[in-house]
């Protein structure tokens, strides 16, 4: 599993012009699944991304996790973060989850954070969506599983 995080003054996901999910100040967490993800992928994201020490304290210092901040998360699906674009020109989706399984884990994810206390809104799984945002920083950092490797 593979979350592009960004940290958000605001952000908003729009579906046929409608808006499906709005935040302020949070994290814009697009998500994407792997075949060989598994709950223990979502559960263990899900804890480190709540508790990344990346907004600003009293000191201007990143030392301050969305927990401590009490900010909002919008987490939504992506697929092409899994894609392989090392040959030829047309990226391979492989490595991606099957819609079945992504949907699924993706769900997992999301009630895991909200278990948390957190305020998480959506996009639509599958869909095609517009994202609005306004990056603070900025600040955007990729964080994967333990099942996932760099190369």
């Amino acid at each position: 599993m593979v979350a592009v995080i960004q940290r958000v003054k605001e952000a908003s996901v729009r579906i046929d012009g409608q808006i499906a999910g709005n935040i302020n100040s949070g994290l814009l967490v697009l998500l994407g699944v792997a075949k060989a993800d598994r709950e223990s992928d979502a559960a263990y994201l899900s804890e480190k991304v709540l508790n990344l020490r990346i907004f600003q304290d009293e000191n201007n210092k990143m030392n301050r996790s969305l927990r401590e901040t009490g900010g909002q998360m919008l987490v939504v699906s992506q697929f092409t973060l899994l894609a392989d674009s090392r040959k030829g020109r047309r990226p391979s989706f492989v490595h991606a989850a099957q819609p079945d399984t992504a949907r699924r884990l993706y769900e997992y994810f999301i009630d895991q954070t909200r278990q948390q206390g957190v305020d998480v809104q959506t996009g639509q799984f599958g869909a095609m969506m517009d994202v609005f945002l306004v990056n603070d920083g900025p600040v955007t950092l990729i964080v994967e599983s333990k099942s996932m490797s760099l190369t």
